[in-house]
């Protein structure tokens, strides 16, 4: 979810009385929005359709593969709706330079944002430093080309911590480390981290309040 716009305040009537809530404009509400065109078997017509649905709707941005910002980038020309694109993508695998490179190509495509997958593996090895690098050539590749970064950390891979460390502090580590990175935000999940189930099957649990609660008080507001 994007940073908020400042919303507009007014008292609502509630069962203890009168209650400050928040109103906001649909402009608001839309410009909170990243339309996601990451499937997997998504046509050539799907994506022309969604970007072409992302600009009547006026959302934020979509996010998108790599190999369709070109045409993502020339199809939202003029609407105000940004091109971003995943790298690394869905499981943080690829070598950094491979990482830096995609997102180089990407940026030079047009796109104005970065959504890149942490090596999980090395995270869950502890290798802090390792991390801490393949973030960092991405940010720094990504901010060169006037581009924003965004960190996903795919917390259903995280449950149960490692490291030794618990899944919570696992995650705190992964936040601050992503922002002494470069990253101006973090995020929960790919939706596609799928973890095996107690009857075989896999799924995934994405955005949580408690991960939202706690990846925000990891960061300073500037993330």
């Amino acid at each position: 979810m994007r940073r908020f716009l400042e919303p507009e305040r007014h008292l609502s009537l509630s069962a203890s009385g009168l209650t400050p809530t928040m109103r906001y404009t649909y402009e608001q509400l839309a410009k909170m929005i990243d339309h996601s065109l990451l499937h997997p078997t998504m046509t050539d017509q799907e994506l022309e359709d969604g970007c072409k649905l992302a600009a009547r709707y006026g959302v934020a941005s979509v996010c998108i593969k790599p190999y369709a910002v070109k045409r993502a980038a020339d199809l939202l020309r003029g609407t105000g709706v940004r091109v971003g694109a995943v790298i690394g993508f869905p499981h943080g695998n690829s070598i950094t330079e491979a990482k830096r490179y995609e997102t180089e190509l990407a940026c030079k495509d047009g796109a104005a944002e970065i959504d890149m997958v942490i090596n999980i593996g090395k995270a869950l090895s502890g290798d802090w430093d390792y991390v801490e690098r393949d973030v960092k050539a991405v940010c720094d590749e990504a901010h060169g080309r006037s581009a924003k970064v965004k960190v996903i950390l795919e917390t259903d891979h995280l449950a149960k911590g490692g490291a030794g460390l618990s899944s919570d502090d696992f995650k705190r580590e992964l936040c601050q480390l992503s922002e002494r990175a470069g990253a101006d935000w973090v995020k929960t999940s790919t939706g596609y981290g799928f973890v095996k189930q107690p009857d075989g099957s896999y799924n995934y649990q994405g955005a949580t309040e408690h991960d939202l609660a706690l990846m925000r008080a990891s960061v300073s507001a500037k993330v």
